[in-house]
């Protein structure tokens, strides 16, 4: 494989994590730690393959796949957001659910005989590349662009770090995270509908394998910027193209080389994390009352 055709791979490999960890900056500087990241890319992978095999068209497929993850995201979102419940809990509850509901539907599907495997992908610009691949680049500065270079990115950052400012100025916090929510959601749906239209074109069960748990690690590594996180996602895109990269060709156990991905989360939590300047009302719920 030439240069170009690595270069290409690892891109691909790159887009799933890179996609949702866009979008869990958006919602993370605006207060809002969305743990439920998993399970609402596991629901979009499902509805991307359920959806392309019934109408055989990937972009539909893509489609329905981001709005059930915004749909997920917003009824997540109700109960951090709205209801001011605990973010991990609400988090951990969708992820469960995502995990429980597609490994059901799979079970379903797969005794019907429903279309899960060999689905239809996305057509090849030139012959070459995806073009869902050429919007990483774009969101990447769109996300830039939003949040450090405009008075609705300068307002949702201000959400994320000191609330009460936020409201004495005219501007609704619920709001401001509801959007950052579903700009979240937007983006897991994607990333979900990429990693089965764009890499595997099929479903199995819980085939996201921690990747929304690296995506909100590598959040923390970019320090919240777009353009540093989109750089840290080509880090594990890597390490993800490795795995395939060393198999039948290296002495090394290929277990060693699927446990990277999350070696390194480990050590961006443990190390880089460290002293690492979040926003200050991260996961912390805002009452009006206070």
């Amino acid at each position: 494989m030439d240069l170009l055709g690595i270069g290409l791979r690892i891109v691909q490999f790159t887009a799933p994590t890179a996609f949702a960890a866009i979008g869990e900056t958006i919602g993370q500087r605006t207060g809002v730690l969305n743990i439920g990241l998993e399970g609402t890319m596991l629901v979009a992978c499902y509805t991307a393959v359920v959806t392309s095999g019934a109408t055989g068209s990937p972009w539909l497929g893509l489609g329905a796949a981001v709005l059930a993850a915004i749909l997920l995201t917003l009824i997540q979102a109700y109960f951090t957001v709205v209801l001011a419940s605990d973010q991990v809990v609400a988090g951990t509850a969708v992820n469960l659910f995502g995990l429980g509901l597609t490994s059901t539907l799979f079970d379903l599907g797969t005794d019907r005989g429903q279309k899960l495997f060999g689905v239809e992908g996305f057509p090849k610009l030139f012959g070459v590349v995806d073009p869902v691949l050429l919007l990483l680049p774009v969101f990447g500065f769109l996300a830039y662009w939003l949040l450090f270079r405009t008075q609705v990115g300068l307002t949702m950052r201000a959400a994320g770090e000191y609330p009460p400012a936020v409201e004495s100025s005219g501007f609704s916090v619920v709001r401001l995270r509801m959007i950052g929510q579903v700009i979240c959601g937007g983006f897991a749906g994607l990333a979900g509908a990429y990693l089965t239209l764009g890499i595997s074109h099929s479903f199995v069960q819980n085939m996201t394998t921690g990747r929304g748990f690296i995506a909100i690690a590598l959040v923390t590594f970019g320090r919240w910027k777009p353009v540093w996180v989109l750089g840290a996602s080509m880090l594990i895109g890597f390490l993800e193209w490795l795995q395939f990269a060393v198999q039948g060709k290296s002495p090394v156990p290929i277990q060693f080389f699927l446990a990277l991905p999350y070696l390194m989360a480990l050590v961006v939590l443990v190390v880089v994390g460290k002293g690492t300047q979040q926003p200050q009302s991260l996961g912390v719920p805002f009452r009006r009352s206070e």
